[in-house]
């Protein structure tokens, strides 16, 4: 198993039980539904918010360093892998909005952090596990054509949010209105996540770094290693 996809892995998994853990634990204080994940920086257990989202960044940064190594990831999937750990990494730092006391500097930061990184993950994952790539050939696994399907999921849910926003402006209505935001971007945190650890896995399989196969006999029953050093 490649060690960096290891660590990931492992990274992004304990960050994702500890956000679960929150949204399990603030129910009652909490709207699923209508209020989004990023609440729970606001609340006491912001530190543990911040500390699931920052640990899920280092893990997704290190599956990003294992693909590259691997030559699984060109130069494209890469950054846009890498820009989803760096949305991350703002969207942790940065508290949202606090609207009970109005807009402010670290809730913007916070906005694009989010932004940028539900944007990323898609675009990382249809383009490095796209089928028939040269990535695709030489090293396919189970994960790879699903974190290709979730990629594909994580793209329908963005352009389902872009069409929900531009018929809020069209009616006037606030974008935020239009659909069950934190319900909707359950869904598309929850798709992303998934293709990040179909990517992990992936990068984790062995075969790149197995030991080199010995070489084929040739006919007689000897190698041409065995041939030469007789």
């Amino acid at each position: 198993m490649h060690q960096p996809a290891r660590w990931g892995l492992a990274s992004a998994g304990a960050g994702v039980v500890l956000i679960l853990g929150l949204e399990l634990t603030s129910l009652d204080e909490i709207n699923p539904i209508r209020r989004t994940i990023s609440e729970h920086g606001l609340g006491p257990g912001g530190w543990v918010f911040g500390l699931g989202v920052g640990l899920l960044a280092a893990g997704s940064a290190a599956i990003a360093v294992s693909l590259a190594r691997r030559r699984l990831a060109g130069i494209v999937g890469t950054i846009a892998l890498l820009g989803w750990s760096v949305g991350l990494f703002l969207a942790a730092w940065f508290e949202k909005h606090d609207w009970s006391v109005g807009p402010s500097m670290s809730g913007n930061i916070h906005r694009v952090g989010s932004f940028v990184a539900f944007l990323c993950l898609p675009l990382a994952a249809v383009v490095i596990a796209r089928p028939r790539s040269r990535a695709w050939r030489r090293e396919r696994s189970r994960a790879t054509p699903v974190a290709f399907g979730l990629g594909v999921c994580s793209v329908l849910w963005v352009a389902g949010i872009g069409t929900m926003i531009f018929i809020g402006a069209q009616s006037g209505l606030p974008w935020y209105r239009v659909m069950p935001l934190g319900l909707v971007e359950r869904g598309l945190a929850v798709t992303e996540v998934a293709a990040l650890l179909a990517l992990g896995v992936w990068a984790a399989a062995k075969g790149l770094d197995a030991a080199p196969a010995q070489p084929a006999p040739e006919p007689g029953g000897r190698s041409r290693a065995m041939r030469s050093s007789t």
